[in-house]
């Protein structure tokens, strides 16, 4: 029985396929031993945090001694009551309403007071002296006096 054209071709591109497919598994052979040793296997972290294949410079090297790493929350120092007194000049103030903004003279921060927090009434443009504290839309107001 006589092969057809067709038949050779096919035959021609079957065996070109599994010479490729042995050619690269050669490949991938060679490869594989050059990769197989543990220096191509290491990954540095550079001083940015990042893996690099490359070694770090060693005169970059920075020692730290295993007494001077804190694993704990440190001690807070106990924060003195004057500290927390601010003093500021009210901004606006509505008795009406119940309620005003107060302009820190430190941070210039406008920090809403409200009438239950003063310990004597107050108008537009007093010095006053006050705390902060924190309500749950920012910051109040608390305790404020007059300043004379």
């Amino acid at each position: 029985m006589a092969e057809t054209w067709d038949k050779k071709e096919r035959e021609k591109k079957r065996q070109a396929k599994k010479k490729e497919k042995a050619e690269k598994k050669l490949e991938r052979k060679e490869n594989s031993r050059n990769d197989n040793n543990p220096d191509s296997m290491l990954a540095y972290l550079d001083e940015n945090g990042n893996l690099s294949s490359t070694p770090p410079d060693p005169r970059k090297r920075i020692v730290i001694n295993a007494e001077d790493i804190n694993v704990s929350v440190p001690k807070q120092t106990p924060i003195d009551p004057e500290d927390l007194i601010r003093h500021g000049i009210v901004t606006f103030f509505n008795d009406d309403k119940g309620y005003g903004f107060i302009k820190d003279q430190e941070t210039h921060e406008s920090i809403f007071v409200h009438i239950k927090s003063l310990e004597a009434p107050i108008k537009e443009n007093n010095k006053v002296s006050f705390e902060i504290e924190m309500g749950p839309k920012g910051p109040n107001a608390v305790n404020v006096k007059l300043d004379k």
